[in-house]
């Protein structure tokens, strides 16, 4: 039964699929290519991908000539991906529960999902169960520190005069650095983690960066579309009047972005053997929903 926090993520992002890929999503897809590299993902390797959103991890695999599953807890992001992935079983499994048997991947990516989990050590310990000794994991977060592109929002909420309920607080704590994320893995069961920083620049249009909290994603976002319309406008002027200070080459913005990625390989422990079969805590008592699309028929943080 989902904890408050697995309750709250349930909500935030129901009915977000469409607003995130037009926003968020190109944000995130900038750390995709070293996510892939640090899995080891190459041709026919069977990979699963959680937290898919509209599948941008899953069409990268697939262009590399992965064996792709992907998997999301919000169906709306499953139909995106299934859309735009057309290639790859894709269906809706939620952390730390899915519906794999032991051993069943030769790699696991999760872009920017260990921090939308309410017990990211069990979630990790699942994604170690359903990949092959010597199988690879990859997953990225956003640090501790500040987010340059988030701050425009937060300065265009205060100047707007918006009011803020906080969000429930993660139970399982960990220090978002390199160190802090690595040991999340070992403590998960991957051990000899290793993580380290991938920065890039991201350059969206200021109209494509406020259209995410416009359509409610992210916590940022629940927080302005809970506003009363005098108090949006505020706020979408003061974002108008920050936006247009920040404007670089081509009328865009600029937002100087590090991500952490942490990666890891299977090791079988002593006397440790992978079956095949689902465990208890998981496997295949839950069935895959999937969400199936003809060939010819094409994600920021999520805070």
């Amino acid at each position: 039964m989902a904890g408050e926090f697995d309750a709250h993520e349930r909500e935030l992002w129901a009915g977000r699929a469409v607003a995130y890929q037009g926003s968020f999503a190109r944000l995130c897809a900038h750390a995709v290519p070293a996510l892939l590299d640090a899995a080891g993902v190459a041709e026919g390797v069977r990979l699963l991908d959680v937290g898919t959103g509209p599948g941008t991890v899953a069409a990268a695999a697939r262009e590399r000539g992965a064996r792709v599953t992907a998997v999301d807890a919000e169906p709306g992001m499953v139909e995106l991906a299934a859309a735009n992935v057309p290639e790859a079983e894709v269906g809706v499994a939620v952390l730390p529960r899915l519906p794999f048997a032991d051993g069943e991947f030769d790699a696991v990516t999760a872009n920017f999902v260990v921090n939308h989990v309410e017990d990211p050590i069990a979630a990790l310990a699942e994604l170690r169960r359903v990949t092959r000794p010597g199988g690879r994991i990859a997953a990225t977060i956003w640090p501790a520190g500040p987010n340059p592109g988030m701050s425009l929002f937060d300065r265009a909420l205060t100047e707007g005069g918006a009011e803020r309920p906080e969000p429930p607080r993660v139970p399982v704590e960990f220090e978002r650095d390199p160190d802090g994320f690595a040991g999340l893995l070992v403590r998960a069961g991957w051990p000899g983690a290793r993580c380290r920083e991938v920065r890039w620049t991201h350059r969206p249009a200021p109209e494509e960066w406020w259209s995410g909290v416009a359509g409610g994603v992210a916590n940022v976002g629940r927080v302005l579309t809970s506003q009363s319309p005098d108090t949006v406008a505020r706020v979408k002027a003061a974002y108008d009047r920050l936006a247009g200070e920040r404007l670089g080459p081509g009328g865009l913005l600029g937002f100087e972005v590090t991500a952490l990625l942490a990666s890891a390989e299977r090791v079988v422990e002593g006397g440790e053997e992978s079956t095949g079969e689902p465990s208890p805590a998981g496997g295949r008592s839950a069935s895959l929903v999937t969400v199936q699309q003809s060939a010819h028929v094409c994600t920021g943080e999520r805070e």
